[in-house]
C-alpha cells in the first residue's frame, strides 16, 4: 500500500475538518457555546465514571492534541519541511475536531436521555 503524499494527507485532514465544522453548525445541532460549556461536565463526568462514552485515554488524547495545537513547539516544523511541516497540524487539528464534536454530541445526547429518567436509577 502507498504511504500518502503529505499534500494528500493534508486535504483529507481539510476535508475531515470541514465536515466537522459543517456537523457543528447544522440546523438543530448544538451550538458552540454549548458544545464548549458541555466539556467540562464530560471531563467530570467520564473521569468519575458516571459516563462511559469517553474513556480517560481518549480524554488524554483530546488534551494532548489541544496542547500540540496551540504549541509552539512542532515535531515536524514548517519552515524546514515546508508542505510536510502543515500537514502534521492539518492532521491533528482535524483529528481534534471531529472527535470534539462527535464527543459532545454523545455527551449531550447522553445528559438529555437522563433527565428522562427516574432519578434515583442509574443510567449507563
Amino acid at each position: 500500500m502507498p504511504t500518502p503524499r503529505p499534500r494528500s494527507m493534508q486535504w483529507g485532514a481539510m476535508r475531515q475538518l470541514n465536515a466537522a465544522v459543517r456537523a457543528a453548525s447544522a440546523p438543530g445541532a448544538p451550538s458552540v457555546p454549548t458544545r464548549l460549556a458541555a466539556v467540562p461536565r464530560m471531563v467530570r463526568a467520564a473521569v468519575s465514571g458516571e459516563y462511559d462514552g469517553c474513556t480517560p485515554l481518549h480524554l488524554a488524547a483530546l488534551v494532548g492534541a489541544a496542547a500540540y495545537i496551540v504549541s509552539p513547539v512542532d515535531l515536524l516544523p514548517e519552515a524546514v519541511l515546508s508542505v510536510v511541516g502543515l500537514a502534521d497540524d492539518a492532521v491533528v487539528l482535524a483529528w481534534f475536531a471531529s472527535a470534539l464534536v462527535r464527543d459532545t454530541d454523545d455527551f449531550l445526547a447522553w445528559e438529555k436521555s437522563r433527565e428522562r429518567t427516574v432519578r434515583s436509577e442509574r443510567v449507563r
